[in-house]
C-alpha cells in the first residue's frame, strides 16, 4: 500500500471516529476481491448515527476533492455504502453489522493498522 492511500484510509477513520464512530476495520481486499482494494467497515449506534458518520466522510473528502461514486443506504440509515472506487465503506448499527458479518465474508483480507488518533479532554 502507498502512503497516498493508507493517508486516505486514516482520514476516513479519523473522520469516523471524531463522530464517535466505533470498531473501525479496514481490510486489505486487493486479489480477493475484484470489487475495490480496501474495505473499511464501521458502526454508529443507531441509524442516525449512521447517517451522520456517512455524512462527515463524505464531507471531509470532499474537502479533498474526492466524491463518491455510489451511495446507498441513507434512507433507512442502517447500512450505508459509500463506494470511492478503491475504498468501499460500510456503516452499520451493531445489530446489522453482526447479522452480516462482513469481516467473515472477507476474512482473507489483510487487517490494516489504521493511525487515528485520540483526543485526551
Amino acid at each position: 500500500m502507498n502512503s497516498s492511500q493508507e493517508n486516505f484510509l486514516n482520514v476516513i477513520a479519523q473522520a469516523i471516529y471524531d463522530k464517535k464512530g466505533m470498531n473501525i476495520l479496514a481490510l486489505d481486499v486487493r486479489g480477493i476481491s475484484t470489487m475495490t482494494d480496501y474495505f473499511i467497515i464501521a458502526e454508529g449506534t443507531v441509524d442516525r448515527h449512521v447517517r451522520a458518520l456517512a455524512g462527515v466522510i463524505e464531507d471531509e473528502l470532499h474537502a479533498c476533492k474526492m466524491r463518491p461514486m455510489y451511495v446507498e443506504g441513507l434512507q433507512e440509515g442502517d447500512w450505508v455504502v459509500l463506494d470511492y472506487g478503491h475504498v468501499v465503506i460500510h456503516l452499520f448499527t451493531p445489530e446489522l453489522r453482526e447479522k452480516y458479518s462482513l469481516e467473515q465474508l472477507w476474512q482473507q483480507g489483510k487487517i490494516i493498522d489504521l493511525e487515528i488518533k485520540v483526543h485526551s479532554l
